[in-house]
């Protein structure tokens, strides 16, 4: 059996219970040590075959999973944060499937989600933003046509943006030229959750330059959007005058809040 589990974002209490069960019985852990903690190995038991698949290709980590299936152990194949987001997992799985190789995905903490939390941040906002697009700046790996940065830029909703940390300089020029003005609030976040970790407040328009300034050029991400500034609406699912199926709204309040919605589920 081959168990796909996410890693989450770098500290070590972040996996789930379940991920770090499985690396505590695993017969073998296929782990990104690009990116993944190697301190989450140490739960590992005693003989517990372990590979690094940074310099490994697919085909080399397919093997592995084989030799492990054919020894009969249980395989952990540790992907940081969750493994759905920039994992590559699709390719595996799909191979895995044509050789009758059972699997599963156990969830993990996105390094998005640890960012917010560094950041103190709400990424959905009421009156600023209701959305949130996880994307990448286009480099050697190629972006889908209308996907590009300048594209969801218009959109002038909360953007987290991976894989982009040595590229700052185009993708603030893309940020611009999508709509983004040049004052946008915006945030580095390295390696979000870690010891080392790093959190820089700036704008769209200070993006490189801030990058620049802390040697950032790598294992961060970059959110945009005006989540990050003070301005924001008043959530109406607590509202006093806002009644739904769970809460009926007092009649005293029923005079300043016709114009906060109808009835209606949160």
């Amino acid at each position: 059996m081959i168990h796909f589990v996410g890693a989450g974002p770098g500290a070590v209490d972040l996996i789930t219970v379940r991920g770090q069960k499985l690396l505590e019985t695993a017969d073998q852990i296929i782990y990104a040590g690009s990116l993944v903690n190697p301190q989450l190995l140490a739960c590992a038991k005693e003989g517990c075959r372990i590979l690094d698949s940074a310099g490994m290709t697919l085909e080399a980590v397919v093997a592995a999973m084989e030799e492990g299936e054919g020894q009969g152990w249980m395989t952990v194949r540790l992907h940081t944060g969750d493994p759905s987001v920039y994992g590559a997992i699709r390719e595996q799985m799909d191979i895995l499937a044509q050789k009758g190789i059972a699997y599963d995905v156990v969830p993990g903490v996105s390094s998005f989600c640890a960012a917010a939390a560094s950041l103190q941040a709400e990424y959905t906002l009421p009156g600023i933003s209701q959305s949130v697009i996880i994307t990448r700046m286009e480099g050697r790996t190629p972006v889908p046509d209308k996907q590009k940065i300048a594209d969801y830029a218009a959109h002038q909703a909360t953007m987290v943006i991976f894989l982009s940390a040595s590229l700052l300089d185009g993708l603030q020029a893309e940020l611009l030229r999508g709509g983004y003005a040049a004052d946008t609030p915006a945030a580095i976040v390295y390696k979000a959750s870690w010891p080392e970790e790093q959190t820089y407040t700036c704008t769209v328009g200070t993006l490189a330059e801030t990058a620049r300034r802390h040697a950032i050029s790598k294992t961060a991400l970059i959110v945009v959007g005006k989540v990050l500034g003070p301005a924001y609406d008043r959530s109406l699912l607590y509202h006093p005058a806002f009644t739904h199926g769970c809460r009926q709204a007092a009649p005293e309040d029923q005079q300043y809040g016709d114009h906060i919605g109808q009835e209606t589920e949160p």
